[in-house]
């Protein structure tokens, strides 16, 4: 009777001989562009389903009122000293450069333009933000959102809609008032501190502002509130481990959201750069 052959194990590939497992590889390398696909398919659903049938008004009253509670005190705070940090730094140019009349309409249009929507985006993502994405991810963990699905209930159309929503609405509102005390808070620090005459102050901004710089912070701000509400509600959507994974998912959240404003504002000032000529050009 003869005796078995003796097997020899497969030999390893090359991935493995590495150290590296063969589709773990292209697997982490796709990842960011699997996550950003299924941000921009999240974005397109929202935007179809805004159209749709039932609007829930209720929810997205209570959601406009939340934000809009824990937005608007901050941002009161943070425009003032923004304002003033502008106006003494541009005044202080000016005097150097002997264009001291020109102090006014410089620092008001930096507030408009620049400083106006980034303040109402980053506290929108920071407080409001946040607290959407804990919402839904509690949700998630909890089963609540499959079992919405099961009952034919879209999570999108009932939750993610009225946030959405609420958010861009109480950006827009928000930005006015920031570019409002923004302002004011420019026009003390130049005046009071820095020895302006308020009539040169206000001559330089009727001579340099134009109705497109209100137009475009309008535009920024309203931007500004869709990206916040969509990335909360993406990250809110996904998150991973548990109650510990919602909490990285809101930290997650945060800061792609400030990443994306930085991005979308360069582009929309570039565009806006090009388009729209300086007033008297």
């Amino acid at each position: 009777m003869t005796a078995p052959l003796p097997v020899r194990p497969p030999a390893p590939s090359d991935d493995r001989a590495a150290g590296v497992p063969a589709a773990r590889g292209p697997a982490k390398l796709l990842a960011p562009l699997r996550e950003t696909g299924k941000l921009f398919a999240l974005a397109a659903e929202v935007t179809r389903a805004i159209f749709r049938r039932p609007f829930q008004l209720r929810e997205f009253v209570e959601q406009f009122w939340f934000v809009a509670s824990v937005t608007i005190l901050p941002a009161a705070l943070v425009s003032i000293p923004f304002g003033a940090v502008i106006a003494l730094q541009v005044g202080s140019l000016t005097q150097q450069l002997g264009a001291q009349s020109f102090t006014g309409g410089a620092s008001v249009l930096a507030v408009i333009q620049q400083a106006g929507p980034l303040i109402v985006a980053l506290l929108i993502a920071g407080a409001g933000g946040s607290a959407i994405c804990a919402d839904l991810g509690s949700r998630k963990i909890r089963e609540e959102l499959g079992a919405m699905e099961v009952m034919g209930v879209s999570p999108v159309q009932r939750l993610v809609v009225p946030r959405v929503l609420a958010t861009m609405l109480v950006a827009v509102l928000l930005n006015g008032m920031v570019s409002v005390v923004g302002t004011l808070g420019g026009y003390f620090f130049n005046v009071i501190m820095q020895g302006g005459t308020p009539g040169a102050y206000l001559a330089s901004f009727s001579a340099l502002a134009q109705l497109p710089d209100l137009y475009i912070s309008e535009l920024k701000a309203l931007i500004f509130g869709f990206i916040a509400g969509i990335v909360a509600a993406y990250r809110g959507l996904n998150p991973r481990g548990g109650p510990k994974g919602v909490g990285d998912a809101v930290n997650q959240s945060v800061v792609i959201t400030f990443m994306l404003l930085f991005f979308v504002n360069m582009v929309l000032t570039a565009i806006y750069l090009q388009i729209v000529p300086p007033k008297g050009g």
